[in-house]
């Protein structure tokens, strides 16, 4: 029997929200098998047999590649993203398993979605994009499509992949994108996982791109959504039945001053957020959303910086010298020491957001285990076109020290690495 398998990525803090989504799925898809992607690691002494999911797959279980100093480099939510593909792919790879359905742990499920299983029949990937209607005000433009410009076209809080073998490539693929790119970097055109996707459908067929307006509805595009309820209490959008809701951004209360600005005096909007602002101050006082996250610490319980996490992915040495960061007496020794002398301003909280954003100017492979992989051939030719073409060899030469002026030698070596 082929089965559709749905999974969500989360830390520990975020099962209750984790057991919202769950729990709408099983409402309307009681047949689906649903995972766990854990950003974390599992507890002794946390049972987790009684959520509604029907399988764990913990960060240490997805088959990647030096995982443990890889995870070292990423933020919590960075790192929840960032494990997104190789879930994909492992699920992809069960003999049963026939649709991957992702859903962010933030959305809710408010009716069937019967629509993407036979958009899934079509296509071997479906996509919801952020916007499906034009904006018709320079405000709405500005918030919401040149939002899309700057974070991607289409919303990773959702994504749906047959199991084909376009469907298989498509997740190694972004895998091994994300490897190395899963970063918040909108300067250099990264945004996590979610910039990415805008190339799939020019690198990949059977690419299905869904504009219903009942999916993926979320504050940047309430302008053009309009939320009713019925006599039965049932939320519609443009008079559908309302399928999930992206309550992203709202720990931080982006997601209700959005949702104010965009769904305007729409009380439907208002009943809608204010539903999920009450169920979620009660599962904040459940014990997992207390639970500490794994990787945010050193062994000795000392709390690892975002200077730290960068330097480190961006050090080969570091990565050489270093394979267990995590180990006190190893990577944070040196941080709290040599580390002091080479980056200071990494070491002053009110210099640190500043230097993070300088020391990303240059884009780089990021991790790579310690394996510093010069394209030698590329250098080659360079330096052959150099030879035979003194033009080129100067329009390469200035290039090359208005890089090493701007950006000093890290950077100039970083234009060579493969």
């Amino acid at each position: 029997m082929t089965q559709v398998h749905v999974f969500t990525s989360a830390a520990f803090n975020y099962i209750p929200k984790v057991r919202m989504l769950f729990n709408s799925l099983r409402e309307h898809h009681p047949e689906w098998r649903l995972h766990l992607a854990l950003a974390d690691e599992l507890r002794e002494n946390v049972d987790l047999s009684s959520e509604p999911f029907d399988e764990v797959h913990p960060l240490s279980e997805l088959n990647i590649p030096q995982w443990k100093a890889w995870a070292f480099c990423y933020r919590i939510v960075e790192l929840a993203t960032a494990i997104k593909p190789f879930t994909m792919s492992r699920l992809l790879a069960l003999p049963d398993t026939a649709k991957v359905i992702y859903l962010d742990p933030d959305t809710v499920a408010f009716s069937r979605l019967d629509d993407i299983l036979a958009a899934l029949d079509e296509s071997n990937i479906v996509l919801t994009p952020h916007q499906i209607t034009p904006e018709t005000s320079l405000a709405a433009v500005m918030d919401n499509e040149i939002c899309s410009l700057k974070h991607g076209v289409y919303n990773l809080g959702f994504a749906a992949v047959a199991a084909t073998d376009t469907g298989k490539a498509f997740a190694n693929w972004w895998g091994e994108r994300i490897y190395h790119f899963c970063r918040d970097d909108i300067p250099n055109g990264l945004f996590t996982d979610q910039k990415w996707i805008d190339l799939v459908p020019a690198l990949f067929p059977g690419v299905g791109i869904m504009r219903t307006p009942r999916h993926n509805v979320a504050p940047w595009n309430l302008t053009t959504r309009e939320i009713t309820l019925d006599d039965n209490g049932t939320y519609l959008v443009n008079g559908e039945p309302l399928g999930f809701y992206h309550f992203t951004g709202f720990d931080s209360g982006a997601h209700r001053v959005m949702a104010a600005k965009n769904g305007g005096t729409n009380s439907a909007v208002s009943k809608l957020v204010n539903w999920y602002d009450d169920e979620t101050k009660k599962l904040a006082e459940d014990p997992l959303a207390k639970e500490v996250w794994a990787y945010g610490q050193y062994s000795d319980g000392t709390p690892i910086s975002k200077g730290a996490r960068a330097v480190y992915r961006e050090r080969i040495d570091l990565q050489r010298a270093f394979p267990e960061p995590f180990d006190a007496s190893g990577f944070k020794a040196w941080w709290e020491t040599q580390g002091k002398v080479e980056y200071p301003q990494f070491h002053d909280k009110s210099q640190e957001d500043a230097a993070l954003l300088e020391f990303s100017r240059v884009l780089t492979p990021g991790f790579r285990g310690g394996m510093e992989t010069v394209d030698w051939a590329r250098v080659g030719g360079l330096l052959k076109q150099s030879i035979l073409s003194p033009k080129t060899g100067g329009i390469m030469a200035k290039k090359g020290w208005e890089v090493l002026r701007n950006h000093g030698l890290r950077g100039l070596k970083n234009k060579l690495l493969g």
